[in-house]
């Protein structure tokens, strides 16, 4: 498959952590696979930027990211209610959802996978292991293959 550098890949992160945010958006940055991403801190704000509410509700177009990087530890909804939200609704319960989080219970990774999270990455605390982590995970290749829709 050959890969067209230049078409745009939508990704919205959901973290609550502006490192951990950074962190991810300079991964993606770095490999040159993602000419958007769009980071919200809460579950509430992804839902609004997803289906165009609230304080997103002027965004120009109902377009749903091709990708969906899920923290579990957020606040107020936690990524398993966000996740189990994504997943029930027709609209979306078709985009994949990558879970990154520093929880390496089983429980979670459990939850994640029985909920329909294609694939789990666990953070590591420094940059370049983070970049190995999520180009071992297979993300790289989804978000590839998403682009050639």
């Amino acid at each position: 498959m050959i890969m067209d550098r230049f078409s745009p890949v939508d990704i919205l992160l959901i973290e609550d952590n502006a490192t951990d945010a950074e962190l991810t958006m300079r991964a993606f940055r770095k490999h040159n696979l993602a000419n958007r991403i769009f980071a919200v801190e809460t579950g509430e704000d992804a839902i609004d930027y997803i289906f165009s509410k609230g304080a997103f509700a002027e965004r120009a177009e109902l377009k749903l990211p091709k990708v969906v990087l899920l923290d579990l530890r957020l606040p107020r909804m936690s990524g398993i209610e966000m996740l189990e939200m994504l997943k029930s609704d027709p609209r979306t319960k078709s985009i994949p959802v990558i879970i990154i989080t520093q929880s390496k219970e089983d429980p979670d990774i459990r939850s994640a996978y029985e909920l329909g999270a294609s694939g789990y990455v666990t953070k590591p605390v420094d940059f370049n292991s983070f970049i190995n982590s999520m180009c071992n995970s297979g993300l790289f290749l989804m978000v590839v293959d998403q682009n050639s829709e």
